[in-house]
């Protein structure tokens, strides 16, 4: 045993670093569930107070005028508390592993600067009355914390080499063109929450003051270029010579058209069913799967020794 490896007081405990992991993607989906509760039952400002959230107290208490609102908040808060505990363990056993190489061991720092910027922002929100370019952060932020969730996962498995292709360019091509898209796909839904009776707004009914239908319709375009993109990817791959490393993107592509299969129905029920509060949290649930699945395919298009 080197030095190294006798100094490693964690060491007993690395052997849970993935189920770490995992819980860190998990919960950073649930984050964006639980947020979208608190914008879909108009609760943003069910606690009134950052980091209290009323007046001398941390936690919510029932008043007939508020109703439900402050416990909506306060459950999104809780998360949040959850995912800053995931994020010192993920610091604990990533970050000091010397073991693995520096950049790896960086990676370790994401979850838990991610969670205390976003608990930055919330409380912004809350001091901003719920303006909505901070709410739109809040959510981007979100977004980019599941994709570097799943990236820190999936290099938790790999080697500490140089990156090297599965396939050919035109595979590693779709592969880019499938992650570059995903970030107007979601931004532009963001925006389509935001324009419509959603937007976790009661008194104007809207964030944001654009065309629902011509947002919407924007939105759906960018969801057919990513499609296009996917079926490329999976078109390519299928003619890509067999190896277990290219039959494991195989199914990696297979369910991130699951995926997007699952969220297209939704989106569609929900359009033509007048937008249900209870739908459109499903669709957020769906999203957060969306880049996950995404990026879990985008990242097999490669190994590291």
């Amino acid at each position: 045993m080197n030095d190294t490896a006798r100094r490693d007081r964690l060491a007993p405990w690395r052997r849970h670093t993935r189920a770490v992991l995992i819980a860190n993607v998990i919960g950073q989906i649930a984050i964006i569930v639980t947020g979208g509760a608190v914008r879909l039952t108009a609760s943003g400002l069910g606690c009134s107070e950052w980091p209290m959230c009323t007046p001398g107290s941390f936690t919510p208490r029932y008043h007939p005028e508020s109703s439900f609102h402050p416990f909506v908040e306060f459950g999104n808060r809780t998360i949040t508390g959850v995912l800053v505990a995931v994020g010192v363990l993920v610091l604990l056993l990533v970050w000091t592993d010397r073991s693995r190489s520096r950049a790896y061991r960086a990676l370790g720092l994401v979850p838990l600067a991610g969670v205390l910027a976003q608990a930055v922002i919330g409380g912004v929100v809350v001091l901003l009355e719920l303006d909505p370019r901070w709410v739109s952060l809040h959510m981007a932020v979100s977004t980019a914390l599941v994709w570097l969730s799943a990236y820190l996962l999936h290099r938790h498995g790999e080697g500490d080499g140089t990156p090297v292709p599965l396939a050919g360019p035109r595979v590693r091509a779709a592969g880019w063109a499938l992650g570059i898209l995903l970030i107007p796909v979601i931004t532009l839904g963001v925006l389509v929450t935001g324009s419509g009776p959603h937007s976790g707004d009661d008194t104007v009914g809207y964030r944001f003051a654009f065309d629902p239908m011509a947002i919407t319709r924007a939105h759906s375009g960018a969801v057919w270029l990513f499609v296009i993109a996917l079926a490329a990817l999976v078109l390519l791959l299928s003619r890509t010579t067999t190896s277990p490393r290219v039959a494991a993107a195989r199914r990696a592509a297979w369910l991130a058209v699951a995926a997007t299969l699952a969220q297209g129905a939704i989106g569609y029920t929900q359009y033509f069913t007048g937008l249900p509060a209870w739908l459109v949290g499903v669709h957020m649930l769906g999203a957060g799967l969306l880049i996950w699945a995404t990026a879990h395919a985008v990242l097999t298009l490669r190994t590291r020794p």
